[in-house]
């Protein structure tokens, strides 16, 4: 399976490199036997989700310990991808949800089963085959969006969410979630630079406060899951806490 094209070229100024503290006693053939892991990027609009997933899969592919390691790797490989849009169908259904051509409104209720449609192929006929192959999947955006955006954004009724999510998944949690924490006036101003708005960043403040509310009671109710970044500071710090998450899970991935 061809891995997702879709984000541009990784900056060369990347943080130091922490591969070192990577996990080595690994045993021989080890994503053989064990499923590959979920880890999820959230966060409110310029949060810096998909500039940081680009960083951590170069890292990642370039300190050659998954497939390339000459140790048996705990991965097969590593494979970025993305919600709505990380499917041949998921990016047509992206252009709906993100630039529609039409001026008819979209309804909140269908925005919402938009994206679930978008999960199910997604986790389907990506996520889960490459679960199993035993890869690490790097995903911009998953259910907790959802929760967080049409939950809290658009007021829906949770139950309802939560309903359409296990359908959508199938029961496909992430192993690890990383909230890039961001005020969310700085990250709208970070989203105005790079351009045209898409619908979702055209919304009301106070859409996008509650928005940032949902994450923040996600990861009080899961903080065993969800782990809090502060992207308020330069990019490559980020990405250095993000590395610092990482190989802590990496090592007690490993063990298991």
């Amino acid at each position: 399976m061809s891995r997702n094209t879709q984000f541009e070229t990784v900056p060369e100024d990347l943080p130091k490199d922490l591969s070192e503290d990577l996990p080595r006693d690994l045993p021989r053939n080890s994503f053989e036997k064990q499923p590959g892991r979920l880890v999820v990027f959230e966060g409110v609009e310029g949060s810096g989700k998909t500039t940081q997933i680009k960083a951590v899969h170069t890292w990642l592919m370039e300190t050659h310990w998954l497939n390339n390691r000459q140790e048996s790797p705990l991965f097969s490989q590593c494979v970025a991808t993305r919600e709505p849009g990380g499917t041949g169908l998921g990016q047509q259904l992206r252009q709906l949800l993100l630039h529609p051509a039409s001026d008819e409104p979209l309804q909140d209720r269908t925005e919402l089963l938009l994206y679930a449609a978008d999960r199910a192929q997604h986790v389907a006929g990506m996520l889960k085959p490459l679960l199993a192959q035993g890869a690490l999947i790097l995903c911009d955006r998953y259910t907790d969006s959802t929760i967080a955006y049409q939950g809290y954004g658009r007021q829906l009724d949770r139950p309802l969410i939560d309903q359409l999510n296990q359908i959508a998944t199938g029961g496909l949690q992430s192993d690890l979630t990383l909230w890039l924490d961001l005020d969310v006036e700085l990250g709208l101003a970070r989203a105005q630079r790079r351009g045209s708005r898409d619908r979702i960043e055209q919304a009301t403040i106070e859409f996008h406060h509650r928005v940032q509310q949902g994450f923040t009671d996600l990861a009080k109710t899961f903080p065993a899951r969800i782990v809090r970044i502060d992207a308020s500071q330069p990019s490559e710090q980020v990405t250095q806490q993000i590395q610092t998450v990482l190989i802590d899970r990496l090592g007690k991935w490993a063990k298991e």
